[in-house]
């Protein structure tokens, strides 16, 4: 018994020191902001992200109605366009969020509000 216990202490009870170390709380009432979500240079132009996956619905690029709305000039607040192309519209829009990163859906949208007709 004697041997397991020390066995435990020397392997195991630094594992779990480290871990607490590792995982600081944070204090009450802290906030911690989101950062804001931008397009980087790494990011692919949003224009060609546009072109490849949402072209095929959203016809000349986006100026012209298909199988999709036409999204030049569009009313939508920016909000709605980026939580449109995160989650989708069943049967019509497929869900991008878990394809494109925050800063690429940031990029299209640029992209859908310099479209003019």
């Amino acid at each position: 018994m004697r041997i397991t216990l020390v066995i435990f202490s020397a392997i195991v009870w630094p594992l779990l020191s480290t871990a607490s170390f590792a995982q600081q709380p944070t204090p009450a009432g802290a906030v911690n902001p989101l950062p804001q979500a931008e397009a980087s240079p790494d990011d692919i132009e949003g224009g060609k992200m546009f072109a490849t996956t949402c072209g095929f619905c959203h016809q000349d690029g986006g100026r012209h109605a298909g199988r999709g709305p036409k999204l030049s000039k569009s009313e939508r607040s920016d909000e709605y366009l980026v939580e449109r192309i995160k989650k989708g519209k069943t049967g019509a829009m497929p869900a991008y969020g878990s394809v494109f990163s925050e800063g690429q859906i940031i990029a299209i949208l640029a992209y859908i509000r310099g479209l003019d007709d």
